[in-house]
């Protein structure tokens, strides 16, 4: 069984998902998804989650496989939550090393058979900014093209603005991202995480084999920026 997590965006959120084999009832089925939505207290929400996410599922901890965590680009505290979880159960239950998946990726991936051509993924990204990456969509899967990088939605490329957009970014600034994809969520699903995350695993995305950032990835952060807050020397110099 694949547990799947993400504190990357205001919704926290875990998802269990029956990888196979394919002769099982359920093989390739997300089991239970559970989100709670609060920008500021992953740390509190996400144990409960996870727990409330197995026990949907009738699933016991002990019958996991594999974890596997969104990785950002998203907030720090957040992202660093989700991340260190995932490596403490892994560790604590014997598993592999969690995988890493491109949240955008997997809101991207959301919409898969909902929509079709170039799509843009944006979040919050806070301080005005969004974090941002395009895709190429088709049915079989959502493929990164540009990004992920973290911008002024105003200041994205014209042709960029221009695409069909999903995130959250689209409900913040709807004057520079004026065309969002009706019924598509504003948050990572984790059970849409979960599913590209398997995909991923079988090796049948088309993301599977790819490098440059793209497919599973190490389970670390992706902030694309720099901390507000940095330690400092005696003195009080920034180091």
């Amino acid at each position: 069984m694949l547990l799947a997590i993400d504190t990357s965006t205001s919704l926290i959120g875990a998802a269990v998902l029956d990888p196979g084999p394919s002769d099982r009832p359920r093989a390739g089925q997300v089991l239970a998804a559970v989100t709670h939505e609060d920008p500021r207290r992953h740390a509190e929400l996400l144990a409960p989650a996870i727990r409330d996410a197995l026990h949907a599922a009738g699933v016991a901890r002990s019958d996991l496989t594999q974890v596997v965590c969104g990785v950002g680009p998203g907030p720090f505290t957040g992202l660093r939550v989700g991340v260190v979880t995932a490596l403490v159960m892994a560790e604590a239950l014997g598993l592999p090393v969690p995988r890493g998946v491109c949240s955008l990726d997997a809101l991207a991936h959301a919409v898969v058979g909902q929509h079709e051509g170039p799509l843009l993924v944006a979040s919050d990204a806070r301080r005005k900014e969004v974090y941002w990456a395009t895709y190429a969509v088709g049915p079989d899967g959502a493929r990164r093209s540009s990004g992920p990088g973290v911008a002024r939605a105003q200041d994205l490329p014209e042709q960029v603005r221009a695409l069909p957009v999903v995130g959250r970014a689209a409900v913040l600034y709807p004057e520079a991202l004026p065309h969002p994809v009706a019924g598509a969520g504003t948050d990572v699903d984790p059970g849409a995480l979960a599913a590209l995350a398997a995909a991923l695993v079988q090796g049948v995305h088309p993301d599977a084999a790819a490098g440059a950032g793209r497919g599973l990835l190490d389970p670390e952060p992706l902030y694309l920026r720099r901390p507000d807050a940095v330690p400092t020397v005696p003195g009080g110099a920034p180091r």
